[in-house]
């Protein structure tokens, strides 16, 4: 299950939907049709800033469910990547730090949720791979609903 704030939720939902067109069973939370999480799930989740209370209480319930937790962020010494069974750090710009003039041009946290785009399209490529997904398979679980 995958679960992010604003603009990075966005960045989770576009891998949720590779990952269905790999094959694999996804959900996004708060989607009337996301299951119940439990052992052997995983919680894939982002708060780029570090701390976001939405995405720290949504931990601590996929936690005590049996779940293990995957962290994106930019602020590996947050609490919240302390409660993570695992934390992928995106060394980029988030709302955090926006302010520091040495800062990239883009506004609040456009460089973390590009990178995290990137880096999680990288991730498929990957996982397409080790699952041995063709491209012709992968457009097959592609929706013919547009």
């Amino acid at each position: 299950m995958l679960h992010g704030c604003g603009r990075e939720g966005l960045m989770l939902r576009a891998f949720a939907m590779r990952l269905h067109h790999l094959g694999l069973r996804v959900a996004v939370q708060g989607e009337m049709t996301a299951p119940p999480l439990g052992p052997g799930d995983l919680f894939v989740t982002s708060a780029g800033p570090g701390e976001l209370s939405t995405v720290s209480a949504l931990m601590s319930v996929a936690r005590r469910a049996g779940a293990r937790v995957l962290f994106l962020t930019a602020e590996p010494g947050a609490a919240a990547a302390r409660s993570a069974d695992q934390v992928l750090v995106i060394p980029a710009q988030t709302m955090a730090r926006d302010l520091d003039r040495a800062g990239s041009v883009l506004p609040m946290g456009s460089l973390y949720e590009g990178a995290m785009f990137l880096l999680l399209e990288t991730m498929v490529l990957q996982l397409r791979d080790r699952l041995g997904q063709s491209a012709e398979e992968m457009r097959a679980r592609h929706t013919n609903m547009e």
